[in-house]
C-alpha cells in the first residue's frame, strides 16, 4: 500500500495553493501511514515558518544568481562559478522553471555546448569536455542544495549525461627534461629580467600564486628553506574589473620546502637587487618577486611574460645550432618539470608531493603515472643488477674461502 499527502500552502506572494505529493523528496514512495504522516508535519512546518517555496514558481536563472551568493569559497572560484552561469547556463536554461528540469535537457544541453558553445574570441565553437564538466559540476552542487531546501524532488543533473573524468582531462603537460631545463636557465640567467622567478619555480614546483604571495619572511636562509603560506589570485567579475586577492593556498595548508644551495645564493642576490632598488623591497614584509612599486606581479602577463621568454630563448639558441633546444611550454609545466625530473631520479612520490603542495600522494601517483613506469623498470634493472653482483660476489668468496683446493673427506 503507498499513502500521499494534502496540504494547502502559503506562497511567498500570500496566495496559497493546494498541495498533493505522493513522493517524498528522494522520489520514493511513502508506504507507511506513519512516514506519510511524519512527512506531512514536516511540511506544514515548512509553512508555518514561511520557508516553503513552489517550485514551479522557482526559475533557473534567478535560483542560481542567489546559490551563487551563498557558496563559501574561494572568490576567483565563485567569480569562475557566476562567469559560466552568465555566459552559458543563464541563457540555455535561466527561463525555465526549476521544477521542469530534467535530465534529458541537461544533457541536451551538454551536447549543444561541446558543438557550439564558446563565447569567447572563437565564438560558436565548442566547449572542451574539461569546460562542460566543469558546468556539470556547477548544476549538480546547485540542484543538490534545492533538493535539500525541498525546492525539488530530486537532483536532474543526476540523469544526465556530461563528459566523463577521463573525457574531461586537463590540458596534457610538456614539462622539459632536465638538460633543456638546463639550457634554458643558463640563457635566461643573461638575457631574461625574470630568471630568478624563473629558477625558483623550477627548482621548488610551487604553483603561480604561491609564488607572487611569497614574501622575504617566508624565506629562511640559514635553514635553507622556504615557507608556502599563501596564493595570489586575480579575481575577474562582471561589471566591477578585475582584483587581485591574497589567500590561503590551493589546499588552505601551509608547507615548508626544502632549497638547495644555487637558489639560496640566487635569492640572496635577488633580496640585494631588490633593495637597491628601494630600501622597503628587501624588508621582510615585502614580496619576493614584485613590480618596481613593490606591488604584486600581474599573474597573466607573468605567464605570458614567460611564453615570450621561451619564444626568445628558441629562437637565439637555434641561430647558433644549441642542441637540447627546450619546447614551447607554459608557465604551469615548469611545476611539471620540477616533478617528472624529481620523480625520474628516484625521489619517493610521498616527498615530491609534499613538495609540490598536493592534497594526498595519490593525486601526485595519477598526475605522474606516466613517469612511474620508468622508475619502476629502473628499479627493476637495479635489482637485477644486486642480484647478480651478489652472486659474483658469493661464488668469488666461495672460491677464496675453499683456498682452490680440495680436503681428502675422512
Amino acid at each position: 500500500m503507498r499513502f500521499g499527502i494534502r496540504f494547502v500552502a502559503t506562497l511567498p506572494d500570500g496566495t496559497t495553493k493546494r498541495v498533493l505529493r505522493r513522493r517524498d523528496e528522494n522520489d520514493r514512495p511513502w508506504t507507511t501511514r506513519s512516514a506519510a504522516q511524519k512527512a506531512l508535519r514536516e511540511a506544514l512546518t515548512k509553512v508555518d515558518r514561511g520557508d516553503y517555496v513552489d517550485p514551479s514558481k522557482v526559475l533557473v536563472g534567478a535560483y542560481l544568481d542567489e546559490w551563487a551568493k551563498g557558496l563559501r569559497l574561494g572568490a576567483s572560484t565563485v567569480s569562475g562559478y557566476e562567469k559560466n552561469i552568465r555566459l552559458h547556463i543563464r541563457p540555455a536554461l535561466g527561463a525555465l522553471p526549476l521544477a521542469s528540469v530534467t535530465g534529458a535537457r541537461i544533457s541536451a544541453f551538454y551536447r549543444e555546448l561541446e558543438s557550439s558553445g564558446r563565447k569567447d574570441h572563437r565564438p560558436g565553437e565548442g566547449l572542451s569536455a574539461r569546460s562542460v564538466r566543469q558546468i556539470h559540476t556547477i548544476l549538480h552542487k546547485a540542484f543538490g542544495v534545492a533538493v535539500r531546501d525541498g525546492l525539488l524532488i530530486r537532483n536532474p543533473a543526476d540523469r544526465a549525461d556530461p563528459p566523463t573524468t577521463k573525457e574531461a582531462r586537463a590540458p596534457e603537460m610538456r614539462p622539459w627534461n632536465h638538460a633543456q631545463l638546463r639550457t634554458f636557465l643558463g640563457w635566461s640567467k643573461e638575457n631574461s629580467d625574470h630568471h630568478a622567478a624563473w629558477f625558483v619555480l623550477a627548482m621548488t614546483g610551487v604553483r603561480r600564486g604561491e609564488l607572487l604571495a611569497l614574501r622575504w619572511r617566508d624565506v629562511d636562509f640559514d635553514a635553507r628553506t622556504m615557507a608556502v603560506r599563501r596564493s595570489a589570485t586575480l579575481v575577474k567579475t562582471k561589471g566591477r574589473g578585475e582584483t587581485l586577492n591574497e589567500g590561503p593556498t590551493k589546499t588552505s595548508k601551509a608547507r615548508v620546502i626544502d632549497l638547495d644551495d644555487d637558489t639560496v645564493t640566487l635569492l640572496k642576490a635577488h633580496r640585494r637587487e631588490r633593495a637597491a632598488l628601494a630600501l622597503q623591497h628587501g624588508r621582510d614584509e615585502a614580496l619576493v618577486f614584485a613590480d618596481h612599486e613593490g606591488d604584486h606581479l600581474h599573474p597573466e602577463r607573468f605567464s605570458r611574460t614567460f611564453k615570450a621568454t621561451v619564444k626568445r630563448c628558441r629562437k637565439k639558441l637555434a641561430r647558433i645550432g644549441q642542441a637540447d633546444l627546450p619546447p614551447d611550454i607554459r608557465l604551469h609545466d615548469l611545476r611539471h618539470t620540477h616533478a617528472t625530473v624529481l620523480l625520474s631520479l628516484g625521489t619517493h612520490p610521498k616527498i615530491v608531493s609534499e613538495r609540490l603542495g598536493h592534497s594526498s600522494i595519490s593525486i601526485t601517483l595519477d598526475t605522474y603515472s606516466h613517469v612511474l613506469p620508468t622508475i619502476q623498470r629502473e628499479a627493476v634493472e637495479r635489482l637485477a643488477m644486486m642480484m647478480t653482483s651478489g652472486r659474483k660476489t658469493e661464488a668469488r668468496r666461495i672460491r677464496e674461502g675453499s683456498g682452490g683446493h680440495s680436503e681428502p673427506i675422512q
